[in-house]
């Protein structure tokens, strides 16, 4: 088993194992969300299976039925590539992971299999504590050498490398610089000392610069060639005429007029945005080294990088780019086959670079992020039968990351059986916590522990633990008004924030005088509010405008605040069906079906429009059959 943090890591995994190992007749297996076209038995058939935490995580908990634990007995070896991830919220599940496959490694009835004997294998480019990641993959005391974090066991040994090892000799720098009114206005005024940099660092060797998002990308491009402009012919992104000819012959090709101009001054940019045709362009221009300065989002091999914060599209709002990113991105400008130097330059808040600082250095803590969310996973082991009864419970937190970094909620240097008894502690908690919740039942005693149906469907769906009770709490003449509700409080979507620029926007959509929407936001007068006041308030508002199948919205952060709504909105919809059913309300059970199948397609079930669903068919068009031809369903179209 191949676990990455990113799909990115995995594809490219798999695509040079495929390579290597296919002729011997070896199978590889992705498992992520880009590849859901497998079953079980393709899982079982597999050699090797390349993955996120996430997803191996999630294809274990709800293929149990099918047996989705059965091939765990085949498993003799676990790569964990970049296992700082454990630092990071989603270090969880690749904790969680790792703990199942270790409870379930000390089984006596494995005891013939190779999961008894299983070995992992992690690496990662900075970890100060490698002794805590050591213990918790089982190296024994006598196997600690101390000669960069790679970590084995069995055979029982770890390795420390240092910098003088790197094949490239890698430089960073961080730069801090005055906060902006928002995260925007900081992210464009980065944009004016990057020429700058560029001029000082580069050394007149190839740049990519990392932008959070397709427009910042263009923006800087844009910048930058404007800026190369003013030098005429003592371009510093242009060696010779030869370089410039084939530059201009380069942009004849592409298809972007605006990337034209820049190429034309040894700038490009390279995002989603652009056509296929056009990126290959830009990458083989950078490759060659024809194209010197490259604005991006997507990682390629360069000699220099310049980092920014980063625009998540899922979240939709800026935040600092996570650890693995910053060390992937920095890991780009040390590429053997390019040169045998280079330089990392990262560009934030001035209060957040002692941060940066402390990760590329190697001095961050890694520290398990488990007990932010150990109620989810106690429970998806309960229900996966890997935990039975209390004893166990304990046992499993036992094979926790959880149970052995220097601070997780107790004081440093406290005696083992403290330690021991603290664990317990926190594991009948949730226990407790479980049972009083239904989503397990334990004996009289408490200890014995069986799954009920909403802790099995909580980890079906991948749920968080609030969100299940507000799903239990929903009620029982449930409407398809009521669900949408449920949906809006889920801590899924718990991240979306009201921003002050988009409250007019939200307070003319609640408005409503076209009468689009199907629910509005009613005041305690039962009269539609004319101030959005909250962020579910904004969730609801911006699920109605899309499920009309014509958002009036073209934002781009709220935009994507719909997407992301719609996909978790979907699975969370789902979820309600199934614990309706459970609970022989089918009344809930249908609204919540509409609900989930409005979310998918994007368009409410009553709507004129339902037309749009059919391949080849636009709003437009839709619009067009409906106004005209009469033609609003399926059924009127047959007919």
């Amino acid at each position: 088993i191949y676990i990455a943090p990113s799909k990115a890591l995995v594809q490219e995994k798999l695509r040079d194992w495929n390579q290597k190992l296919g002729s011997w007749g070896i199978n590889c297996l992705e498992l992520t969300g880009d590849n859901e076209s497998y079953n079980i038995r393709n899982i079982q058939e597999a050699d090797v299976i390349v993955t996120t935490p996430e997803k191996f995580d999630a294809v274990t908990r709800y293929r149990i039925k099918d047996g989705g634990l059965s091939f765990f007995s085949d498993i003799a070896l676990v790569l964990i590539d970049e296992v700082h991830l454990l630092n990071e919220p989603r270090g969880a599940a690749l904790e969680a992971i790792v703990c199942r496959i270790k409870m379930l490694s000390r089984n006596p009835e494995m005891k013939a299999s190779p999961l008894a004997h299983v070995r992992f294998v992690a690496v990662s480019a900075t970890i100060p504590n490698i002794g805590d990641l050591a213990e918790w993959l089982m190296v024994p005391i006598q196997g600690i050498k101390n000669t960069h974090p790679v970590l084995f066991a069995p055979p029982n040994y770890f390795h420390r490398f240092g910098e003088e090892m790197r094949p490239v000799k890698l430089t960073t720098k961080v730069f801090g610089y005055t906060p902006a009114k928002n995260d925007f206005l900081f992210e464009k005024r980065l944009q004016n000392y990057i020429f700058d940099l560029l001029m000082q660092y580069s050394r007149a060797k190839s740049a990519m610069i990392f932008c959070s998002t397709r427009k910042g990308a263009q923006e800087a491009a844009q910048r930058l060639s404007q800026t190369a402009m003013t030098f005429g012919h003592s371009n510093p992104f242009i060696k010779d005429r030869e370089q410039q000819e084939r530059l201009r012959e380069a942009s004849l090709l592409c298809s972007d007029k605006q990337m034209q101009s820049y190429i034309l001054y040894g700038v490009g940019y390279h995002n989603g945005g652009l056509c296929l045709k056009d990126r290959n362009l830009i990458e083989g221009l950078f490759l060659n080294g024809d194209l010197q300065v490259c604005a991006l989002q997507i990682l390629l091999p360069m000699e220099s990088t310049y980092q920014h914060i980063q625009y998540n599209k899922e979240k939709g709002l800026y935040m600092e780019y996570d650890r693995s990113m910053i060390l992937q991105m920095s890991g780009r400008a040390g590429r053997p086959p390019f040169d045998d130097t280079g330089m990392v330059i990262i560009m934030t808040r001035r209060e957040t670079v002692h941060l940066y600082q402390n990760l590329l250095s190697g001095c961050e803590m890694v520290e398990s992020q488990l007990l932010s969310c150990i109620t989810e996973h106690l429970t998806a082991e309960v229900v996966q039968l890997t935990i039975s009864d209390i004893t166990r419970a304990i046992e499993w937190m036992k094979c926790s990351y959880l149970y052995n970094p220097e601070n997780y909620a107790i004081k440093k240097g406290i005696p083992s059986d403290r330690i021991e008894k603290h664990m317990q502690e926190i594991c009948v908690q949730k226990v407790n916590e479980l049972s009083r919740n239904q989503m397990i039942w334990t004996d009289e005693d408490g200890f014995l522990l069986k799954p009920l149906e909403p802790g099995r469907l909580m980890t079906k769906y991948y749920l968080r633990f609030d969100t299940m009770k507000n799903i239990m709490l929903a009620p029982a003449d449930c409407s398809v008004e009521d669900a949408l509700h449920v949906v809006c409080r889920a801590e899924e979507i718990a991240w979306i924030q009201l921003r002050r620029n988009e409250k007019k926007l939200l307070n003319d959509i609640n408005t409503d005088k076209d009468g689009r929407l199907r629910f509005h936001i009613l005041g305690d007068n039962k009269k539609r509010k004319k101030r959005i006041q909250t962020r579910e308030e904004k969730i609801f508002l911006l699920a109605n405008d899309c499920l009309t199948g014509d958002p009036s919205l073209h934002d781009l952060s709220m935009s994507q605040d719909m997407n992301s709504i719609c996909s978790n909105g979907c699975r969370i919809a789902k979820c309600m069906k199934e614990y309706f059913i459970y609970k022989k309300n089918y009344k809930g059970a249908l609204n919540s079906t509409l609900l989930a199948k409005s979310f998918h397609q994007k368009l409410w079930d009553d709507s004129p429009y339902l037309l749009k669903q059919l391949p080849g068919i636009g709003m437009v068009t839709a619009k067009v059959m409906f106004i005209d031809l009469s033609l609003a369903t399926l059924l009127h179209l047959i007919s």
